[in-house]
């Protein structure tokens, strides 16, 4: 979200065009700094990855939605866990009550994360899986249950989010402090950089941190904070920059501001691979090259009108693809006020194949590119993410501002600017300060089963009877011995996954040796 005019974005003249070269600012796409995208073809060979983002109830019932959606033509999954499987909190905690299966699948154990991927082939999907604070034990299940299908854990494909920094900025589902939870998302660099070397080990996100409130130029500089620092603890494990910066990936949000977006997504390629390169001396053509997921805004659809909202996501999806994403998510018109239904999840994703394979856009790498409008965005928008950047370095780091309060409070005023820009009609939103119908349409909603979560909490608990639980026992011990010494912790949490040791279990372990978070209050 943005609170500028645009008329206010960039002001020329048509006197300007003469010290404007637009030769030696574009490039070439595919070639350094990829300001026209990260391959030279782009989707004139292949079209983006249409990974529609799912999760309800519990594991069977996503399951259903996975695979309805795989046979309507989406190319991979996007999978979203409800709050306490974020938050490392089993169903069957009374601090779950009420939110299992609510805003994504419960997954407590091995055996849900069995029943998630039931007939789907893991050799032949790549997965993105919406994970943070727990990634690690996500990640190990999905490992677990590859292995069970016959799949080389070398050949798995997909993503984890993993990117804690902007949990504490933004989103808020965290569990342990800093230190504990950079040392988890190095030991799954480490770790995947051998064992997993097809699977993107983070995906840094400036999604949540725009949802929160950010404008463009907050979203990108924060996220890049984040990733510096991603890199540089990285580096200090003693992993070589090439080692593990070819499996980074990041996460944006499409906005409503059209020109804008397309703007923001070539100065992100841009800023991040001079970066990688002048910062960090990365060799590897792969370091230096941005790829990124996009899900259109959230934030944008409104529960008033929701018809209106599939217009929003088709310009947002636009807006992207121009810009050159290599993933997308489409929303459903209905997400303002409940989970997707099945039939909006469809238009959503008719949506991205209506603009592949009708509007011409993929004829051409980079159909904006020379625009005088755009290319001046795009410097305008890195400049101001340059600037940014520099503040929070001289503050220390992404860390040190996040422990300062300071990017927390630069989003929440950011977020209030916008309300007050909505409340005095100064930006209009259709349906809600201007062009307001007296009745609304009647839709029919998805609504939770409340029986789901009492399913769940029962398949639980049966697991907990028949599982080996002294091989929990023990393998929870061997955990914990381990988080209070140096050693790499994925190969205990593949131990204790494959145990059946649940999600709860293997955080509360780790809490013991690493703590629990506490944020600064800013106001």
């Amino acid at each position: 979200m943005t609170t500028e005019n645009n008329n206010d974005k960039i002001k020329y003249h048509p006197d300007d065009l003469s010290s404007w070269e637009p030769e030696s600012k574009l490039g070439t796409p595919g070639q350094y700094p990829f300001t026209r995208g990260i391959y030279g073809s782009m989707y004139r060979s292949r079209v983006w990855t249409m990974r529609q983002y799912a999760g309800f109830g519990n594991a069977g019932e996503t399951n259903k939605r996975f695979r309805y959606l795989l046979g309507n033509g989406q190319t991979g999954l996007s999978t979203a866990f409800d709050l306490p499987t974020q938050m490392g909190i089993d169903s069957d905690d009374p601090m779950a009550l009420g939110e299992v299966g609510r805003t994504g699948v419960a997954i407590d154990t091995l055996a849900d994360m069995e029943r998630l991927f039931d007939q789907i082939d893991l050799s032949k999907v790549s997965t993105s899986m919406t994970i943070n604070a727990t990634s690690s034990i996500l990640l190990a299940m999905y490992r677990a249950v590859g292995k069970k299908q016959g799949v080389d854990p070398k050949d798995l494909n997909g993503t984890i989010q993993n990117d804690i920094l902007k949990e504490y900025e933004a989103r808020n589902t965290y569990i342990f402090p800093p230190a504990g939870s950079m040392r988890l998302i190095c030991d799954i660099f480490e770790f995947c950089a051998k064992e997993m070397p097809k699977w993107n080990t983070i995906s840094i996100s400036g999604y949540h941190i725009r949802e929160a409130g950010a404008t463009a130029t907050q979203e990108l500089a924060f996220t890049f904070a984040n990733a510096i620092e991603y890199v540089e603890a990285a580096i200090s494990r003693g992993l070589s920059v090439d080692e593990f910066a070819p499996q980074l990936s990041f996460f944006f949000v499409a906005q409503m501001d059209f020109f804008e977006e397309i703007a923001k997504f070539r100065a992100a390629r841009r800023i991040w691979a001079s970066i990688m390169k002048e910062r960090f001396n990365a060799q590897d053509p792969k370091s230096l090259m941005l790829r990124f997921h996009t899900q259109t805004a959230g934030s944008s659809l409104t529960q008033q009108q929701p018809e209106n909202n599939i217009i929003r996501t088709a310009v947002e999806a636009l807006a992207a693809v121009l810009g050159g994403t290599q993933s997308l998510h489409t929303n459903s018109k209905d997400e303002a006020l409940s989970l997707p239904s099945e039939a909006s999840a469809l238009t959503a994703l008719r949506t991205q194949q209506i603009i592949a394979y009708e509007t011409g856009v993929t004829n051409v790498v980079d159909p904006l590119g020379g625009s005088y409008y755009v290319e001046s965005l795009t410097d305008k928008i890195e400049q101001d993410v340059r600037d940014y950047l520099k503040r929070i370095e001289d503050m220390g780091g992404a860390i040190q501002a996040v422990e300062a309060g300071f990017i927390q409070k630069e989003i929440q005023n950011s977020a209030y600017e916008w309300h007050i820009d909505v409340e005095s009609k100064r930006q209009i939103v259709v349906g809600v300060n201007d062009f307001i119908d007296k009745e609304e349409p009647q839709m029919n909603l998805l609504r939770v089963d409340p029986k789901l979560e009492e399913e769940q909490v029962r398949d639980l608990q049966a697991i907990k009877a028949k599982r080996d639980n002294k091989r929990v026992e023990e393998s929870l011990a061997q955990l914990l011995k381990a988080a209070q010494g140096t050693d790499n912790l994925m190969p205990f949490i593949l131990e204790s996954v494959e145990a059946y040791a649940t999600v709860g279990e293997i955080s509360n372990t780790l809490k013991k040796a690493f703590g629990k978070f506490r944020p600064v209050v800013t106001v």
